[in-house]
C-alpha cells in the first residue's frame, strides 16, 4: 500500500485528482506555515523570559534570587520543550460534524463526542463544523484557538478511536506526512462514505483509499452500501478485539489487512497508554513498506512507543542490502540453519573473536558422516594449545588434552557462550590447583580456603595467565561468527549431515559478499541469543559546562537530544515490546520467526496475512515456528473477505492464478468494476521485452494521474530500472519480492514463467504481482510465456 491510489471523491474525472491532492497538500502547508510561525513567536517569549529572569537576581535579595531560580527553572523547560518537538511533529487532522454539547475544554476543542441532532440532514449531506490537526505538543494562537491539538489530549482521542462503525462527529480522518517544514503528502480515511460532506461552502475532498470509499459508499443502490458496511464491520471487528492473547488476520490482496494493523496499533496505544508503554513493534517484510507504514502511523509521543522495522532491519547496527538466490534463501531460512549456528557458536571459540584465521585444507572426505552430537572443534592457527603459570614458586602447565577436556566440560552448561567464559575461568583455576598439590597441605578447612583464594589471586593476577583466557576462550561477536562461516570447509565440518554439499557451497559464497541479506539479519540475532553479550557499564551523560559555571545544573534541563532522536534511541534500545503488529505474516522463514519472537515474548500479538500469497517454500515448517514464538497464548481468528483495491477485471484473472498457486483457496470479492480488461502484450509487436515494457509504462502513464509498478524476475531488477530510465519517478521498477504490500495505479507484470519459476512458490509470487493495480493492468510476455493468438501466456489461461 505504500503507493497508493491518489484519487478525489470524483472518480469519473481522470484528471482530477492530482490537481485535488496538490491542493490538498497545499491547505496543510499553509497551516503548517501557520504553526511554525507560531512556535517561533513562542521561542521568543520563553528567551525573553528566561533573559528576565536572569535579571533579577541582580537585585541581590533571597527572595529575589529564589524568584530568579523558579522562573528559569520554568522558563527553561518551556524552552526546552518548544525546541525538542520543533521538527516533524504535526501528524493528523480530524474533520468534525457539529457535536451536542457545545463546551470548549482547557485546549480550546469541543468536547462533544456524538453529534448534534441535525448534524446530517436528511439528504445525507452535513458541514463541517469544526477540524482539529494533531501533534505532539498543543499549539494555541493568539487568541487562543487551537492550531495544534497535543496527541495526548481528550479532544485528539477520536483520531485513535474513530473508525467507519463507530465514528462519531469523525467525518474525515487524515493522516499528514511531511519532512522539516514541508508537507510530503497526505492520506485519508472516510469514516462517514455514505455522506456528502462540506468545508466552506466546498465538497470535502478525500485522498487515497478514502476516495474509493466514498465513491463506493455513495453509489445508488443498496448493494453496494450493504459491501462498505461489510467492509466496515469486518475490519472495525479486528481494530477493536480485545489485546489479551493472539489475533490472527487472513484476507487476500486488498483486504486492508495492514490498514487495519495500523489502525489497530493506534487504537491500542490510545486505549491503554500505561499498558503499552513497553512499546509496540511492527514488523513489515520491506523497506518500501515500512516506508508507507511510517507515513501512515509516525511515532506517536516522547517515548517512541510505536517502532516500524523491516524485518532486515530488526537488528541493530545491521541493514539488509542483498538479496540471496532462492535456494540459498531456503537454506539460511530452513530451522536446520539453527543446528548449524549452535556448532559455529562454540567451534569459532577456537578461531577468535573476529572469526580467525581459515582452516587449513582437511585431507579427509569433507562429506564423512559423525555424531550429530559430537562438539566440532577445528585446528586453528594461533589458537594457544598450552597454558603455563607460577603460583607459589611453582610453575604449572596444562596440555592441550587437559584444555580441551576444560574446554569440553565448560561448554557442557546451558548459559550464551560469552556468559560461559567465568565457568571456563573457574575451571581452569580448578585443574591447575589440582596440579599444583597444596589441596593436601591442610586439613583444617578454613586454612584450606583461604590458601586456595590465594592461589586463585596469585594466579588471575599473572598476564600470562590473563593473555592466555584473552586468546583461548575470547569474546565471539555474532559478526565474526558468521565471517567464519563463510569459508566452506570450516562450514562443511560445522553443516555436515545438516546441509548437503550444494546448500555449504553456496550459502559459504553467499557470506563472503560484502553486506548482509535479509536472512543474514535472522542468522546474526539468533547468534547474538547464543553468544550473548557481557553488560557494559553506560557512559554518564555530561552535563552542559555553562550549567557547571552557573550553579543550575539542578534546576536548568540539559538538551542532549531531541524529541525525535531520544524517541529513536529508545527504541534501538528496547529488545522487547508490549505488543508486536507482523504484516505479511506468511513470507516469514522459520529462523525470521524465532527473531520476532524474541521481541515479543512477553507481548500480545497480531499476525496479519495471507497463506495464498506466501513466498517461502515450506509453510508447515514456518507454521511450527510461528507457533512456537506465539507460545501457548490463545487465539482469535479474523477473516477479511472484500477486496476493495482490485477491479473485477483484474480480481478475476488473478483468481485463475490461485486456482494453480494454491488449489481450494477463495479469492476475495472484488466489490468494483471498471470495464477495462487486463491487456496482454508480446515482444513480437515491438521486437524486444525493453521496448515492449517501456511502451506499456509510457501508454500507462498518460491514462493514470498516479503511479506505474513495473513488476520483473527478481534477477531483472537492474535490467527493469535501464529499460526505464528518464520516465520521471512515477514509474517504480521493483523486484517480485519487493511488490508485497505494495499498490499502484497501474502495473507491468513481465514474464510471468520468469517470475514463476524462480522459486518452488513462485506462482504464489507471481499472484501477488497480478494483484497490486488499483485500476490497469499490463501483462508482457517473454520468451518463457507462450503467449496464445491474443497474447495471454500459458499460465494465465483458462
Amino acid at each position: 500500500m505504500a503507493a497508493q491510489v491518489q484519487q478525489s471523491a470524483d472518480l469519473s474525472h481522470p484528471h482530477a485528482s492530482d490537481s485535488v491532492r496538490e491542493r490538498e497538500i497545499r491547505v496543510e502547508q499553509e497551516h503548517l506555515d501557520r504553526v511554525y510561525l507560531r512556535l517561533e513567536e513562542k521561542i521568543h517569549e520563553a528567551e525573553f523570559l528566561l533573559r528576565d529572569a536572569s535579571q533579577r537576581g541582580q537585585v541581590g535579595t533571597p527572595g529575589a534570587l529564589a524568584e530568579r531560580d523558579a522562573q528559569v527553572f520554568r522558563a527553561g523547560i518551556h524552552l526546552n520543550r518548544l525546541n525538542n518537538e520543533f521538527e516533524d511533529f504535526l501528524f493528523g487532522r480530524i474533520d468534525l460534524l457539529l457535536g451536542k454539547d457545545g463546551k470548549k475544554g482547557p485546549d480550546g476543542a469541543y468536547t462533544a463526542v456524538e453529534p448534534a441532532e441535525g448534524a446530517v440532514r436528511e439528504d445525507r449531506t452535513a458541514d463541517i463544523a469544526e477540524t482539529l490537526h494533531i501533534g505532539r505538543i498543543g499549539v494555541l494562537d493568539e487568541d487562543y484557538s487551537p492550531l495544534v491539538i497535543d496527541w495526548r489530549a481528550p479532544a485528539a482521542a477520536p483520531f485513535y478511536r474513530s473508525t467507519p462503525r463507530d465514528p462519531g462527529r469523525v467525518v474525515r480522518r487524515r493522516v499528514i506526512r511531511s519532512k522539516g517544514r514541508r508537507v510530503l503528502g497526505v492520506e485519508d480515511d472516510l469514516m462517514r462514505p455514505e455522506l456528502t460532506a462540506s468545508l466552506d461552502g466546498r465538497e470535502l475532498s478525500v485522498i487515497g483509499d478514502g476516495a474509493l470509499m466514498a465513491a463506493l459508499g455513495r453509489a445508488r443502490g443498496h448493494t453496494m452500501r450493504d459491501i462498505v458496511s461489510s467492509i466496515q464491520a469486518e475490519q472495525d471487528l479486528v481494530i477493536r478485539a480485545p489485546a489479551a492473547s493472539v489475533t490472527l488476520v487472513e484476507g487476500g490482496p486488498g483486504t486492508g489487512k495492514t490498514a487495519v494493523a495500523l489502525h489497530r496499533a493506534a487504537y491500542l496505544l490510545y486505549q491503554d497508554r500505561r499498558r503499552y508503554a513497553g512499546g509496540i513493534l511492527i514488523v513489515s517484510p520491506t523497506p518500501l513498506l515500512v516506508a508507507y507504514t511510517e507515513g501512515v502511523l509516525p511515532s506517536l509521543g516522547e517515548e517512541g512507543q510505536v517502532a516500524v522495522r523491516a524485518i532486515g532491519s530488526l537488528v541493530d547496527g545491521a541493514e539488509a542490502t542483498l538479496y540471496d538466490t532462492p535456494a540459498v534463501a531456503r537454506a539460511k531460512g530452513s530451522s536446520r540453519m539453527l543446528r548449524v549456528l549452535r556448532r559455529a557458536a562454540r567451534g569459532a571459540l577456537e578461531l577468535g573473536a573476529g572469526g580467525g584465521a581459515p582452516v587449513p585444507a582437511d585431507s579427509g572426505d569433507p562429506d564423512d558422516s559423525y555424531d550429530s552430537d559430537e562438539q566440532v572443534t577445528p585446528a586453528a592457527q594461533g589458537t594457544p594449545t598450552r597454558l603455563r603459570v607460577v603460583a607459589f614458586g611453582r610453575r604449572l602447565e596444562l596440555e592441550a588434552a587437559e584444555l580441551e577436556h576444560v574446554r569440553r566440560t565448560a561448554l557442557g552448561g546451558t548459559a550464551p557462550v560469552n556468559l560461559l567464559r567465568p565457568r571456563a575461568r573457574k575451571l581452569l583455576l580448578d585443574a591447575l590447583w589440582a596440579k599444583s598439590g597444596a589441596a593436601t597441605r591442610h586439613s583444617d578447612p578454613e586454612l584450606a580456603a583461604e590458601l586456595r583464594l590465594s592461589f586463585d589471586e596469585d594466579v588471575t593476577s599473572e598476564d600470562s595467565f590473563i593473555g592466555f583466557l584473552a586468546a583461548w576462550w575470547p569474546e565471539l561477536t555474532p559478526r565474526g561468527v558468521l565471517a567464519a562461516m563463510a569459508d566452506e570447509r570450516r562450514l562443511g565440518r560445522w553443516a555436515r549431515r545438516i546441509l548437503n554439499p550444494g546448500e555449504v557451497r553456496r550459502v559459504a559464497r553467499s557470506l563472503q559478499r560484502d553486506g548482509h541479506t535479509v536472512h543474514d539479519i535472522a542468522l546474526l540475532d539468533e547468534l547474538h541469543a547464543m553468544l550473548g553479550a557481557p553488560a557494559r557499564p553506560r557512559k554518564k551523560r555530561e552535563l552542559d559546562p555553562l550549567d557547571h559555571l552557573t550553579g543550575l545544573e539542578e534546576l536548568m534541563p540539559v538538551r542532549e537530544e531531541t524529541q525525535r532522536e531520544r524517541a529513536e534511541r529508545l527504541a534501538q534500545e528496547r529488545v522487547e515490546y508490549a505488543h508486536v503488529i507482523v504484516d505479511e505474516a506468511q513470507d516469514l522463514t522459520p529462523m525470521q520467526w524465532r527473531m520476532v519472537g524474541r521481541r515479543g515474548r512477553h507481548a500480545t500479538w497480531t499476525v496479519v496475512g495471507d497463506p495464498a500469497q506466501s513466498s517461502w517454500s515450506d509453510p508447515d515448517e514456518a507454521g511450527e515456528a510461528r507457533d512456537e514464538a506465539l507460545g501457548s497464548r490463545p487465539r482469535r481468528r479474523f477473516q477479511l473477505t472484500v477486496n476493495y483495491r482490485n477491479p473485477a477485471e483484474i480480481a478475476e484473472l488473478a483468481a485463475r492464478l490461485l486456482a494453480l498457486a494454491m488449489p481450494g483457496a477463495e479469492a476475495p470479492t472484488a466489490v468494483r468494476s471498471t470495464g477495462v480488461e487486463p491487456r496482454f502484450v508480446t515482444t513480437r509487436a515491438h521486437g524486444s521485452v525493453e521496448r515492449a515494457v517501456r511502451a506499456e509504462a509510457e501508454r500507462l502513464l498518460g491514462l493514470v494521474d498516479g503511479t506505474v509498478g513495473v513488476v520483473v524476475a527478481m534477477n531483472r531488477r537492474s535490467e527493469a530500472r535501464r529499460w526505464l530510465a528518464g520516465l520521471g519517478d512515477r514509474v517504480v521498477a521493483l523486484g517480485s519480492l519487493e511488490a508485497k504490500g505494495l499498490e499502484y495505479d497501474a502495473t507491468v507484470v513481465v514474464s510471468p514463467a520468469e517470475i514463476a519459476d524462480e522459486s518452488p512458490a513462485g506462482l504464489r509470487v507471481l499472484y501477488v504481482a497480478l494483484t497490486r493495480a488499483t485500476q490497469q493492468l499490463t501483462v508482457v510476455s517473454g520468451e518463457r510465456d507462450e503467449p496464445d493468438a491474443a497474447g495471454v501466456p500459458d499460465l494465465l489461461r483458462d
